[in-house]
């Protein structure tokens, strides 16, 4: 007889433990997922073996055994082990960490395969010269991985420089050797384009597809082809990094700086960090690609951690677009109001006959961005967040692009009862208003996330711009990620600044990064595009690095600002949230962890920040704040050891409850 150690899926943190079952099947293994009654229960409930012994470590009175083993679900022991190493780096359940790796759903009832991929002929793929930047990138890469070296490599080069080639290369590598690939994409609209190059290169037999948007049934199926090894690429988003493969010999992540890579929700993992860690098991390479890579990532390679392969020219050989920088409080004195410039409508008015297309960016979305009271200057709230609310002209209604509250305008000011409501600033919604009206004989469109919500309308809004069915193509940051449209003439980026005013210390990176790539929309095909940058502070460094499409200009200027304020990369912040349904029992468990953090942590006072304030959320029946903490570089683990000691023996338990946040890409803040 074995005895297994089990971790049970229960959703309670107090029975986050392994627990030990007696099996009388002595085939059972690590990483089998099985069936057991657990507690009182009189159901069976599943678990996961992550231990199995020939003697327990004491003897048990009554102890419980396996009452069935899952033929269909099993996690390699590399798998397991990176479930652990997760527990340990977030602070989250074990369970919460295999279910990253586990799939919805189940077995089709029928027997049919549900297949996202099925009918897919993909790009037909014609492999040009490469540039002497691509031969030098891929033969630097390949040599990792003929070694099966794990290495780390930052592919930065310039839009349209051709990475995605590199990333080819790489992965034709691996399956000639034998082995396998995981190749990540920030946004799920860009698989698309990604799969039918990928098609047109490998095969859909070889390609398999992991991101949110499957039904439950073809991630289950998707999930089983990785699993049995009939799928030897896996592609999509951030959870591709959890495809059960074996034998991995690169993991890809393209536009590593965004911020769709760093999860949000439980469980608050960094795709890079697991991406690394998964790799090392296999001796695997990884490549991070980015025209504009994170501050923290471009350090690294400085400090040697990343092989840096810079790719500095565009593949087509066309010169990097013209950019205009266009000063909008110089626009208001000229008299106009309009949220396009002069200079904006007369390039968009030329790029448009000559037969070319136009992408318009705006980092917002919504036709106005706050509603107030003319009267008392009042600016409605959301009461669940506390930030404004936007309006939505296509359902009347102001909407908290937080938590996703919908309100009705209301008739009269809740504050002083006057009936001067009104909209203020402009949105995507807004802007492809106004754009209708002035160039009412071309088609426009618009991507956002409120566009995107009906299944298929994303691959539609992309085909009809790819066919040249659209003109004017209105969106939000996803129009700026990655996109390869090559009858773009104009990228107009309608408010540059609009993230240099979000309090975060990232802000001014947000906003290099998403000028740089919107201005790369354009010029992709076989003549110079051009880009029109609207802002209200065109002296900005950031502004000014963007508009010259300088990454070492503004990386020189960012670093000495982050070392000399001890930010990271020079350190880890570390977030913990608190949610209770009493205001005092949060005020007081804020209070004791920070008491304890500052007693036990060497240094904790001058790194731990003022607690945020508390304020009521889910309509007021729940209320939250938090402790901000930097953990100077090389403390994290130490830190992160700390907090999970005091909250094992924190006496608030589910009074309180605390969520952890290793380097959220936003500070939470009410």
């Amino acid at each position: 007889m074995k005895y297994a150690d089990l971790v049970i899926d229960n959703k309670s943190s107090s029975t986050d433990l392994l627990y030990t079952y007696g099996c009388e099947d002595d085939s059972v293994h690590v990483g089998q997922k099985v069936r057991v009654l657990f507690a009182r229960g009189k159901t069976l409930r599943d678990a996961y073996v992550f231990r199995v012994t020939d003697r327990p470590e004491r003897e048990f009175r009554n102890l419980k055994y396996i009452s069935e083993i899952d033929g269909d679900i099993e996690l390699s022991r590399e798998i397991i082990d990176t479930c652990v190493w997760m527990r340990k780096r977030y602070l989250i359940r074990y369970i919460d960490a295999v279910k990253c790796f586990t799939p919805s759903g189940g077995p089709s009832k029928r027997g049919k395969r549900r297949g996202p991929l099925e009918n897919e002929e993909g790009e037909p793929q014609d492999i040009k010269r490469l540039t002497d930047d691509q031969r030098h990138a891929a033969v630097e890469i390949n040599r990792a991985l003929n070694a099966e070296k794990h290495e780390l490599f930052l592919l930065h080069g310039v839009t349209g420089s051709g990475k995605t080639e590199v990333y080819m290369q790489a992965i034709a590598t691996c399956i000639k050797a034998g082995r396998t690939a995981i190749m990540m994409v920030p946004e799920i609209s860009l698989t698309r384009q990604i799969i039918d190059r990928f098609i047109g290169r490998f095969g859909s037999e070889n390609i398999a597809v992991l991101h949110s948007r499957l039904s439950q049934g073809e991630r289950y199926d998707e999930w089983k082809r990785i699993r049995e090894g009939k799928a030897r690429i896996v592609i999509g988003a951030r959870s591709a990094v959890f495809a059960p493969l074996s034998d991995i010999g690169v993991i890809i992540m393209d536009e590593e700086h965004e911020a769709t890579y760093k999860s949000d929700m439980t469980p608050r993992y960094d795709t890079a960090e697991v991406a690394i860690k998964r790799a090392r098991a296999y001796g695997a390479a990884v490549i991070m690609g980015s025209a504009t890579p994170s501050v923290t990532t471009y350090q690294r390679s400085r400090e040697g951690i990343f092989r840096l392969l810079s790719l500095k020219k565009r593949y087509n050989e066309v010169d990097l677009p013209e950019v205009s920088v266009v000063d909008m409080r110089a626009e208001l004195k000229a008299g106009n109001r309009s949220v396009l410039s002069r200079e904006m409508y007369s390039t968009m008015k030329e790029t448009l006959e000559a037969g070319k297309q136009v992408i318009l960016f705006l980092n917002r979305r919504g036709y106005s961005t706050f509603v107030s009271c003319r009267e008392c200057g009042y600016v409605l709230k959301c009461p669940d967040c506390g930030i404004s609310l936007t309006y939505h002209r296509d359902t009347d209604s102001m909407v908290c692009h937080y938590c996703g509250r919908t309100e009705k305008v209301p008739r009269v000011c809740p504050e002083c009862g006057s009936r001067y409501i009104r909209f203020f600033g402009a949105g995507t919604e807004k802007i492809e208003d106004e754009v209708t009206k002035l160039f009412g004989e071309y088609t426009t469109d618009r991507l956002d996330l409120d566009t995107m919500k009906k299944k298929g309308s994303l691959e539609k809004i992309l085909d009809d711009f790819r066919s040249g069915r659209t003109d004017i193509l209105t969106g939000t940051q996803v129009v700026a990620k990655g996109l390869d449209f090559r009858n773009v003439g104009l990228a107009g980026i309608i408010s540059a600044d609009s993230t240099l005013n979000i309090p975060d210390y990232r802000s001014a990176e947000r906003t290099f990064q998403l000028v740089t790539q919107a201005a790369g929309r354009a010029g992709r095909g076989s003549e110079k595009g051009k880009v029109v940058i609207q802002t209200y502070r065109p002296d900005d460094y950031a502004v000014r690095a963007a508009a010259a499409q300088d990454y070492s200009q503004f990386f020189s200027k960012e670093i000495r600002i982050r070392q000399a304020a001890g930010y990271p990369p020079f350190s880890d912040f570390i977030q913990i949230i608190f949610s209770s349904e009493s205001e005092n029992v949060l005020k007081e468990c804020i209070s004791s962890w920070h008491r304890q953090l500052e007693e036990k942590l060497a240094d904790a006072a001058s790194n731990i920040y003022p607690a945020g304030k508390t304020a009521a959320a889910s309509g007021g029946k729940v209320f939250r704040g938090y402790l901000l903490i930097r953990a100077p570089r090389g403390s994290r683990a130490g830190y992160m050891d700390m907090i999970g000691r005091i909250r094992a023996c924190d006496s608030y338990g589910k009074k309180c409850m605390t969520v952890v946040d290793v380097n959220p890409y936003s500070i939470w803040r009410i």
